[in-house]
């Protein structure tokens, strides 16, 4: 117990009921977490691609689709006080549930490299500074916030929430100003145009990695009704806005990238501003949720680990920007597969009621668990229509007839303590 006692981001434990938190500070934690560059690069892409009014009901269904499963795995999390690592216990068993913490770990890892080598390099263009300099500060700075754990994140996103939404906003007024007003803008057609499934699809998948991280911050919400309220504000309304402050300067400059926007704008400083806070954001929550997933299969305290994992992704920020995205992108494809599992296990298995953790002895290993995972991924990468939506739906589908197939035989469950 000496880990837990010192851990006040509660790693291998349930939250407690005094540490947990109440609406306005549970909002700013999730908006913070939800503001994330890549949902920015994706909406310039979707704006340069899209008629406004199809980018607008692409936006508006995707992220209610995101938003339906953040709730569904925040209520579960709120009730429990639990991590997405500490839930997957219960479905994939302990020792399986190393495969959930190991995959989303090294994935937020790699995306914590990917961010800050985003915000370096631009930033270099600005100022001349030395890249790799710009890449050692900002990782140290990243690091160090996120290894104060959700106290700390939540200060943070109190001051980026408003930030970004003010020089976004601005951005999105000054675009609309340039083509005549809000006719001109739905006046712009693409000049290659982005089919409304892949669309669809771009929007889902561009967070439903992270959505799948819910539990980890949803989980300090004071009661439930705070848990799903603030996660479905920040997935349809907070990753919805990030859509739209890089689609409609996208659509006016033709520019993807929403800092080249603001560049072309004049925002030069802004720029650097908005980029610096919103990823610094993304990526305290990715090291903290990588932490927390280290945690589960090491045993040591979350914050040790942070400081590891934050120092493996600024050493190789570059080399993981220059090489790996694309393989960042497809192992993102492993993890809704999980998310769906733990959903159909919390709530279709076990009727939305879990055995305290402390007194829960797991198998170690759920294999029809792991099969349904792989079966997810499969109907992921090779099904038609929303891939991500289709690891979720079929890994749920097909972990609940797997379930009724072949009842678990007690005589063969391990058990296994939660401090082993």
């Amino acid at each position: 117990m000496t880990n837990q006692t010192h851990d006040h981001d509660f790693s291998l434990q349930a939250v407690p009921k005094d540490y947990r938190k109440g609406f306005l500070s549970m909002l700013a934690v999730m908006l913070g977490f939800t503001f994330f560059s890549a949902s920015m690069w994706t909406g310039g892409t979707l704006g340069t691609g899209l008629h406004i009014k199809d980018f607008i009901i692409t936006v508006l269904l995707g992220n209610l689709i995101l938003g339906v499963y953040a709730s569904l795995l925040a209520y579960a999390a709120s009730k429990t006080g639990l991590s997405t690592h500490l839930l997957a216990r219960y479905a994939f068993g302990e020792k399986g549930s190393y495969l959930a913490s190991g995959i989303l770990g090294i994935t937020q890892v790699g995306w914590f490299g990917v961010g800050v080598a985003m915000f370096a390099i631009p930033v270099q263009k600005i100022t001349g500074i030395n890249v790799y300099t710009l890449i050692f500060v900002s990782g140290i700075l990243m690091t160090s916030t996120a290894y104060f754990g959700i106290k700390t994140l939540t200060i943070l996103s109190i001051i980026a929430v408003p930030s970004i939404s003010i020089l976004g906003g601005f951005s999105v007024l000054k675009a609309v100003e340039t083509v005549g007003g809000i006719s001109g803008l739905l006046a712009i057609e693409p000049k290659e145009t982005i089919a409304l499934g892949t669309a669809l699809t771009m929007c889902v998948g561009s967070f439903i990695s992270g959505g799948t991280l819910t539990p980890d911050f949803a989980r300090f919400s004071k009661n439930k009704k705070i848990s799903v309220c603030t996660t479905l504000i920040a997935f349809f309304i907070g990753n919805s806005l990030m859509f739209i402050f890089g689609a409609v300067g996208a659509a006016v400059t033709g520019q993807a990238d929403i800092s080249e926007v603001m560049f072309l704008q004049g925002l030069i400083l802004p720029a650097i501003i908005i980029l610096g806070f919103n990823i610094w954001t993304t990526n305290d929550n990715a090291l903290y949720a990588s932490g927390l997933g280290f945690s589960n299969i090491t045993k040591l305290p979350k914050n040790k680990l942070v400081i590891f994992n934050g120092i493996i992704g600024t050493a190789g920020a570059m080399f993981l920007y220059n090489n790996f995205v694309g393989w960042l992108n497809f192992l993102s494809s492993f993890i809704p597969a999980i998310g769906g599992i733990i959903i159909a296990d919390y709530y279709l298995i076990n009727k939305g009621e879990y055995e305290d953790i402390k007194e829960k002895s797991f198998e170690s290993i759920n294999y029809k668990a792991i099969a349904t995972w792989v079966i997810g991924v499969v109907a992921a990468r090779f099904l038609p229509g929303i891939a991500p939506l289709n690891a979720v739906l079929t890994s749920l589908a097909c972990y609940v007839l797997l379930h009724k197939l072949t009842p678990a035989a007690a005589d063969k469950k391990k058990d296994v303590s939660i401090n082993a």
